[in-house]
């Protein structure tokens, strides 16, 4: 199993570690929601769970719980800039299809 995260996604992720002062790592998850069924969850982690899996890029960490595990093995998380719009991409092998309004998945 494995996750990783480009240099341009974990430069960002430390920079915004670094303006909050505290956390140790980018919990990533999925959740149960939108037109295709799930979507991608990603937030600050202070804590980690006794279940959770440790991935290091650098020096930040990704921190997966164990029920999302199995639909982002493989996941690559990059930061990009097209136009106007910049932020977080994934890119999952394990996504089948994705809604219309890409905020959601199936896999």
């Amino acid at each position: 199993m494995t996750i990783t995260l480009t240099e341009k996604a974990a430069e960002r992720v430390e920079s915004f570690l670094a303006k909050r002062g505290k956390g140790i790592g980018l919990r990533l998850g999925v959740k149960t929601t939108g037109c295709s069924g799930m979507a991608y969850t990603m937030e600050f982690a202070d804590v980690l769970e006794e279940t959770d899996t440790v991935f290091e890029a650098g020096k930040v960490k990704l921190i997966i719980d164990p029920k999302s595990l199995v639909y982002l093995d493989g996941t690559e998380l990059d930061y990009t800039r097209e136009g106007l719009n910049e932020g977080f991409k994934f890119t999952n092998p394990n996504e089948k299809a994705r809604c219309g309004c890409g905020e959601s998945f199936t896999v």
